[in-house]
Formats: C-alpha cells, sequence, structure tokens
C-alpha cells in the first residue's frame, strides 16, 4: 500500500521527527544516566513524550527552512 503523493509533507515530517527523537533522546540520555537496566523503557517513554512536540514543529518549520535556504544558496 502506498501513500498519495500529497500526504508528502506529511509523511517527511512524521518520518524525520520520529528519528530525531530516537538518536537526540537516546544521546541526552545516555550521557546523562548512562547505559542503565531501565534505559531502554526510559528512551521509549522519552520518545512518546517528545515525538508529539516534534512531529507538528518539523512539519510546520520544513517548509520556511526550505525557503530560507533556497533564499541564501540562491
Amino acid at each position: 500500500m502506498r501513500i498519495p503523493a500529497r500526504f508528502a509533507p506529511i509523511v517527511f515530517g512524521a518520518m524525520l521527527s520520529a528519528i530525531m527523537v530516537a538518536i537526540v533522546s537516546a544521546f541526552v540520555l545516555a550521557t546523562a544516566r548512562g547505559l542503565d537496566p531501565g534505559f531502554t523503557a526510559q528512551w521509549l517513554k522519552s520518545c512518546a513524550t517528545t515525538w508529539p512536540v516534534a512531529f507538528p514543529t518539523v512539519t510546520i518549520v520544513a517548509p520556511w527552512v526550505r525557503r530560507l535556504v533556497a533564499r541564501v544558496t540562491g
């Protein structure tokens, strides 16, 4: 099953924000707490609470950033 192309900006925002949240929250937790036995549970909780903020932020900000990049590189 393929997602229609008109949803590409939303899918982009969802994927980018999920990847960013996963990587950044793992890095921050590992730096702050180390890789203790509860790391995975805390990481999943962190991802679940952060992604609802990251997803709309990326989706709303991405078009503005694309225009800004086009302006400074063109």
